[in-house]
């Protein structure tokens, strides 16, 4: 019945009875009923939340996934550009490109390394100077680039290695693209050669703002031409999307942005006239540059002895670089820019010029030469190279002769920063702004250079005093002057030229592959020399009369055409007052051998320096090898291979 209390029994102890608690069912029921809707709401919100997380997913975010789908799907990979074609002024290719196999691993998908190569070298050919170079590599780079341990694969060696592809995961064939120089040392130091890019290298890369199109390079220019052509010759990075499977494999190719080949470049040099400069210096070290004096174009550029540039194509063996970095002679020395050497007696028709410039000489006025000039008040003597003296002198037989006492006497009359001021406006003391990195400044010693050279806490006040002594030497290109072979060559073509000198450069022109447009490198006017043609008729017709009659005369003897220079001798270490004799000297202590020249005189297409290192006289080690370089030019003899003998000078008296 309702509402009836129903009571119920429970015994205890003392037998008697105790109600229970009293129960509601409509209570119950209505409890019952509200966490039922409460469930029901919660299950409502949570598939809500699921719907709304589904929606957001599949719907507001589904662009975002499907990249990202894509990205597991579609790898980017760079496309390599052909890197550009340099030739010489006539078209012969110094440097070129060629796709080959290359074996590569990725050391961070590699367990044991070791292990890893052992067993690739039973199915590849890896000989002991891959591994080495291959570790000299690693020890350069990241662990997780790929890095060839075999290059130039033969398609027998691909074919064996793709049969047992999946015994090797981390390991893979990849085709590449590798530099070929094939007149190998010639030239080696104008063309340069590419190297694996390094941190320095990506500083350079982001400077330019092209970290971008350099992804997927390995290699850049480091030296020559190379270097400092290195954003034409590059080009620009390809893109191909590659649709790979869960192994990383390639399955198909979606879509394709090709890459552009980098710029050729047509440089001013002649291989053929370089071969012949090269092929005259035999086993001497040396620099040659010659250069034509109306326009800039340097037409040989020589530094002795030179490199192979396809030894650094695959990553130079530790062996190879061990050898070119000790060698005593210097093989990766760029003699011509960072060369610096005393100029010695071809420094004399500058000065001579200096002094017709400046009222200090006529070209009649003499002096009496007793074989040495002594500063009055003092005993030491400062000696001339022919014992008793040349006589009577004037400029044109102080410079045709090579008068020291001339000089001496000259110096002793000129302020230093006078001889300094005029001197710079001939290039020396200052780089000539040639197209390619490492060219030095060399030395024009002047008192202010002398102060600051000297200016450290080791050194007194009376180190940093100009002397006449400092003078007198500095008179016939010793004491502090050191100039390089390029400054030279600049400098003797601005004679040749009347005084009008043009910035040397090594890149004639520049040829965009897609579009066919050439970029000719125009001839920059950089100096003038600010004398009368009369004054540099003077020293042009001394510097005729060098090879005619002069210290030069032997080696252009019978020549077909009329020519003018300067010899030199550079003295390399202090004689302390005795006469110097070649043969009682050892060989890398013997004087510097230099001469400057151009041709024809009366019109020149050539002017050239050329040192010999520790070669002795200018007239009988220097000057025979200008004068194959000219007859070659001019004439178009001694044939690479076949450069005739030049008579050598007699006259160990003159430079």
């Amino acid at each position: 019945m309702p509402g009836r209390l129903i009571f119920t029994s429970r015994g205890r102890g003392s037998g008697g009875y105790e109600p229970s608690e009293l129960r509601n069912p409509e209570r119950d029921l209505f409890l019952f009923r509200r966490r039922l809707s409460l469930v029901g709401v919660l299950v409502f919100l949570a598939f809500c939340g699921l719907f709304t997380r589904f929606f957001y997913l599949q719907v507001v975010q589904h662009a975002h996934f499907e990249t990202l789908a894509d990205t597991n799907r579609i790898a980017i990979v760079p496309i390599v550009p052909n890197r550009g074609v340099i030739t010489d002024r006539n078209g012969i290719v110094l440097a070129q490109s060629y796709s080959a196999y290359t074996l590569e691993i990725t050391p961070s998908r590699i367990g044991n390394l070791e292990a890893t190569i052992d067993k690739l070298a039973e199915i590849v050919n890896i000989e002991p100077r891959d591994r080495k170079r291959f570790r000299k590599l690693l020890d350069e780079s990241k662990n997780f680039e790929s890095l060839p341990i075999r290059t130039k694969l033969t398609d027998e060696e691909v074919a064996r290695f793709a049969v047992n592809r999946y015994r090797f995961p981390g390991v893979d064939i990849k085709a590449r693209l590798f530099r070929q120089y094939p007149f190998g040392e010639i030239a080696s130091h104008v063309v340069g050669y590419i190297g694996r890019i390094n941190d320095k290298d990506n500083e350079r890369i982001a400077e330019w703002d092209e970290t971008a199109n350099y992804k997927g390079s390995d290699y850049i220019g480091k030296v020559g031409v190379e270097l400092s052509y290195e954003r034409d010759l590059h080009g620009t990075t390809g893109v191909e999307d590659v649709e790979v499977d869960s192994g990383g494999r390639a399955v198909r190719t979606l879509k394709r942005t090709p890459p552009i080949a980098g710029n050729n470049l047509r440089l001013s040099i002649d291989i053929k006239l370089q071969e012949v400069a090269e092929q005259a210096f035999g086993d001497r070290r040396g620099a040659l540059v010659a250069i034509d004096p109306t326009s800039g174009d340097v037409l040989a550029f020589v530094s002795k002895p030179g490199f192979d540039p396809n030894l650094f194509v695959d990553g130079i063996d530790p062996a190879n670089w061990q050898e070119l970095n000790e060698s005593p002679d210097k093989p990766l020395l760029n003699r011509p820019l960072r060369g610096a050497y005393p100029p010695g007696s071809t420094i004399k028709p500058y000065l001579a010029l200096a002094a017709l410039n400046s009222g200090k000489r006529t070209p009649n006025q003499t002096i009496y030469d007793p074989g040495f000039f002594q500063i009055p008040g003092q005993a030491h003597r400062f000696r001339d190279d022919k014992p008793g003296g040349h006589g009577t002198v004037d400029m044109y037989k102080s410079i045709v002769q090579s008068c020291d006492t001339y000089y001496y006497m000259l110096a002793n009359d000129t302020d230093i920063d006078d001889t300094a001021r005029f001197l710079g406006k001939l290039g020396f003391g200052a780089k000539t702004g040639i197209d390619i990195e490492g060219e030095l400044t060399g030395v024009l010693p002047s008192r202010a250079w002398k102060r600051q050279r000297f200016a450290g806490k080791n050194y007194r006040d009376e180190h940093r005093k100009w002397y006449l002594g400092d003078s007198i030497s500095a008179g016939i290109g010793q004491g502090y002057n050191a100039f390089t072979p390029m400054q030279l060559a600049h400098a003797i073509a601005m004679i040749a030229n009347d005084g009008v000198g043009y910035t040397p450069h090594l890149v004639k022109s520049v040829t965009n592959v897609k579009t066919g447009e050439v970029r000719e490198i125009a001839a920059q006017p950089a100096s003038k020399l600010d004398v009368k043609p009369e004054q540099l008729a003077v020293i042009k017709h001394a510097l005729v009369g060098v090879n005619k009659e002069g210290t030069a005369a032997a080696a252009f003897k019978d020549a077909k055409y009329v020519s003018a220079g300067k010899t030199g001798t550079a003295q390399v270490f202090s004689l302390k007052g005795e006469k110097y004799s070649e043969h009682k000297v050892d060989e890398r202590l013997r004087d510097h051998a230099w001469f400057e020249a151009y041709a024809p005189a009366d019109h020149p297409k050539i002017a050239v320096a050329v040192l010999v290192e520790n070669g002795g006289f200018g007239a009988s080690a220097a000057a025979p090898i200008a004068r194959k370089v000219f007859d070659r030019w001019l004439l178009g003899e001694s044939e690479p291979g076949a450069a005739k003998d030049m008579p050598d000078s007699d006259d160990d008296d003159g430079d």
